[in-house]
């Protein structure tokens, strides 16, 4: 299984990559305020590279529940100085967490290499084409509703199969509007219009919903859904749960995980590839140029 992206393809048939988050917000449920300084948002990128993520995804507006939309020009001032800043320091893989076309191809003109749409590319009639032309990869994540109202009282009746009929509606229409099969990539939206059922489901089924032999993303740092299990509201309660998932979904054969804590979940990937395998792996295979 292979992942093409604007500059390089990764190999995804025997390691998992770990994808680090880096939300450039004042609002972010998890890390809001902590990185909007160009300066230290660089030295965070720079600490979870070294703890291994091979790819750093850069996020100017919330999508935790409730929060409020980001004027364009706003999300790009606050993301495009640090794909820059990053860009010319390191030469992996960068992503551009966003629903809009304009900010999308700020961020890919700056420099990044993959585009995260949490909409799907449904909120922006001209992100696909943004997409296809750029030759980037592509990040298609479903949720029911928006963020501001996607957890008020979300409903299916069958979640997994449902999220697979999304996935295979988007590969579809996104491969005729000239997006390449091996750019895609798809996320369930763990906690993206969806109850704590909804979430247990996918991940206990995360083998049955992948689509056209394309790799999965998964994206369960943190979330909310972890402390309705836990019984606890802290942040730092929700850490070692996240390792857990980690781990288990990597043993259904998820190879790309989105996370905060990124030295944990590698740690956790390894062992458990060391375990699947019988043996233990390069701790950084390579990247290759398409």
């Amino acid at each position: 299984m292979i992942w093409k992206t604007r500059r390089l393809t990764l190999d995804l048939s025997h390691q998992a990559r770990v994808m680090g988050i880096l939300n450039v917000t004042p609002d972010s449920f998890s890390d809001g305020g902590e990185h909007l300084a160009v300066e230290t948002a660089h030295s965070h990128a720079l600490r979870m590279i070294a703890e291994g993520a091979d790819l750093i995804d850069i996020g100017g507006e919330s999508t935790r529940p409730g929060a409020a939309a980001v004027p364009e020009d706003e999300e790009i001032a606050r993301t495009v100085p640090v794909i820059r800043r990053l860009r010319a320091a390191w030469d992996g893989l960068i992503s551009i967490d966003t629903s809009k076309a304009g900010v999308a191809k700020a961020a890919l003109e700056a420099g990044a290499d993959i585009v995260n749409d949490v909409s799907g590319l449904l909120a922006d009639a001209g992100m696909a084409q943004v997409c296809a032309g750029s030759g980037c990869g592509v990040v298609v994540m479903h949720m029911q509703g928006r963020p501001q109202t996607m957890q008020a009282a979300p409903r299916y009746e069958d979640v997994v199969a449902e999220v697979r009929a999304f996935f295979q509606e988007r590969f579809r229409t996104l491969t005729a509007a000239g997006i390449a099969k091996e750019a895609l990539c798809f996320d369930p939206g763990i906690g993206f219009g969806k109850t704590l059922g909804h979430n247990l489901a996918l991940l206990r089924s995360l083998g049955d919903i992948s689509v056209e032999e394309r790799p999965l993303l998964l994206g369960v740092s943190r979330k909310s859904f972890i402390a309705g299990i836990l019984g606890s509201d802290s942040l730092t309660d929700r850490e070692w749960p996240t390792v857990a998932i980690t781990a288990n979904a990597r043993e259904k054969g998820i190879m790309l995980h989105r996370v905060h804590a990124v030295r944990p979940n590698v740690e956790a990937l390894r062992m458990t590839e060391a375990i699947l395998n019988g043996t233990v792996a390069d701790a950084r295979p390579p990247v290759t140029r398409p």
